[in-house]
């Protein structure tokens, strides 16, 4: 049905509406603006002041921090050295325009320069600003760059991660991400003009993918063709429609999708991220063939980068601000660290533990509690048990089971065959380090509090795997029978790997150092009896020669 208009004529005039009308339209509004409220603002507070019997005292929430555009606090690093165009100068064309070659990239000039610092700068006065890579020159060495983004601190992904191109979006390029840093790198999503033919992965769309395989990786084919519009230029990491397979398209069942998180193995650490990489290995090549006669219309350039997320902050803060530098969780709950990882000294009667989403809209805040000196039930331990135990006769309280190769009335020691960590604290769970004595050198498998181990005579080093000078190692170190240089072997005799010495057939001894005749018998006589046998020997051999030489 098509609706149409008309002017009114001077005698008609519209109804006034009705104050029933204003209402329920108001009260609609409110409802609206309620639900908006509790979807966006849920867990948005630590701690809230109520009223008991007993008097006001604070009640703990589980909380996480508003999200926040991540690319204000970005650094970004883009390799290999010398990818960014510019040094030397160079023209480039466009797709649209691929034989009209007349910009320049001149990176001595801020007019026409292109650092990496422009994908994240805020455009002023509608000039827009990008970074750039060189050309294509060098075809069909590949054109590859990568784009790595830090922040020093643990993140949530919030809404889509979106890149905006300029020139045409790449035909094949990957999005990582690391959880550590950088220090080892996973792939988040495969983007090309055509998967199979890239990664030998068939095409897909979040929109594709079930509450079951939510988290995979997955490439698509919907960023990466080309299309010959300049409106075009988005690349997205689809977050929303992730989150919309369990709180709806809307998102207006958020609860749903924190129970999800809570319970479904993975999904939470999907969003979770310290760093991004951004790893372009083909430009978009104007949806033809590469076109060698003109490769200065390839290259990449991006504008703008949003990662809309918020500091992972365990469901301990509602804050999270900049501190030298760094972005810092504003803990609650008595605990410290970056994320609010552990507790606070004093607060270690239980094992540090994160929030929880459950049971909505307020979740369990897990709060560190502390250490009473005469609570069974509230003992310290460090985080390495949460069982105590009263001995009576000693009136004493004491931890029970105590993990992470600890031990003591606190767990505050470290199993025998262990020693202390010194760079960690007392509540790590890698206190301890094993002490990896060895069984050969070592008298026992303990060893001190700096790692040394006890040595048995000739044994030495650290783990008593090494000899002292004068010993050799046979499964355990032994004094040497000789050597090069005090146990010398005698009377000609040559020392064996420092463990014998190998004599002529007239001395024995462990040095050669006795002859083999005996006092007051005829030594030459011996002599001659090993002359003849020897004689013997060689007139055999000699004999059995000549036989085979000698014709029948």
């Amino acid at each position: 049905m098509r609706l149409t208009t008309s002017p009114l004529s001077s005698s008609e005039h519209p109804h006034p509406p009705q104050p029933a009308m204003l209402l329920q339209a108001v009260l609609l509004l409110l409802l609206l603006l309620c639900c908006l409220a509790s979807t966006l603002a849920q867990y948005d507070s630590c701690k809230s002041l109520v009223s008991t019997d007993e008097g006001s005292v604070w009640e703990q929430y589980a909380c996480q921090p508003k999200t926040a555009s991540m690319k204000d606090y970005m650094r970004i690093k883009v390799d290999p050295p010398g990818i960014t165009c510019g040094n030397p100068p160079e023209r480039f064309c466009t797709l649209e325009n691929p034989y009209l070659c007349s910009d320049e990239c001149d990176a001595s000039n801020p007019d026409l320069a292109h650092p990496p610092q422009l994908m994240q700068d805020k455009e002023r006065n509608g000039l827009l600003t990008y970074w750039q890579t060189v050309t294509w020159r060098r075809h069909p060495e590949p054109l590859l760059a990568n784009i790595s983004m830090s922040w020093n601190k643990t993140l949530e992904l919030t809404d889509d991660i979106l890149f905006t191109f300029e020139y045409g979006r790449p035909t094949i390029m990957v999005l990582d991400k690391s959880m550590d840093h950088g220090r080892y790198w996973q792939p988040y999503q495969f983007y090309a003009d055509d998967c199979m033919d890239a990664f030998n992965m068939q095409p897909k769309r979040v929109r594709d993918l079930s509450p079951a395989n939510i988290t995979r990786v997955i490439c698509t084919e919907q960023y990466s063709r080309w299309v010959g519009s300049k409106s075009d230029k988005n690349v997205k990491f689809e977050v929303r429609a992730r989150f919309a397979v369990f709180a709806g398209l809307k998102l207006q069942n958020m609860d749903s999708l924190y129970t999800r998180m809570e319970s479904m193995k993975g999904l939470r650490d999907f969003f979770t991220f310290t760093n991004l990489r951004l790893r372009l290995l083909r430009p978009a090549l104007g949806g033809t063939y590469v076109q060698r006669d003109n490769l200065l219309k390839y290259f990449y350039a991006i504008s703008n980068i949003e990662v809309p997320s918020r500091c992972k902050c365990n469901l301990h803060a509602s804050q999270c601000l900049l501190q030298e530098g760094n972005l810092q969780c504003q803990c609650e709950h008595n605990t410290t660290g970056q994320d609010c990882q552990r507790c606070k000294k004093g607060f270690k009667a239980k094992s540090w533990k994160a929030g929880s989403y459950l049971p909505t809209p307020n979740g369990t805040p897990n709060t560190c509690t502390i250490a009473g000196p005469h609570s069974g039930s509230n003992c310290e331990c460090y985080g390495h048990s949460n069982r105590c135990s009263y001995i009576d006769y000693l009136n004493i309280i004491t931890c029970v089971s105590c993990k992470h190769n600890t031990r003591g009335q606190n767990c505050q020691h470290c199993r025998l065959g262990y020693f202390r960590n010194a760079s960690a604290e007392l509540d790590d769970e890698s206190v301890c380090i094993e002490c990896n004595c060895n069984q050969m050198g070592s008298v026992h498998d303990r060893c001190n509090g700096t790692g040394f181990c006890q040595c048995k005579d000739g044994a030495t080093g650290a783990k008593c795997d090494d000899c002292l000078f004068g010993y050799y190692w046979k499964q355990g170190c032994y004094l040497n029978v000789c050597d090069e240089e005090m146990l010398l072997c005698q009377n000609g005799g040559t020392c064996y790997q420092s463990q014998k010495c190998i004599c002529p057939p007239e001395f024995k001894g462990v040095l050669c150092q006795h002859s083999r005749c005996e006092a007051g018998k005829d030594c030459n006589a011996a002599s001659s009896l090993h002359l003849t046998t020897a004689t013997l020997l060689l007139c055999t051999l000699l004999a059995h020669l000549l036989a085979t030489l000698t014709p029948h």
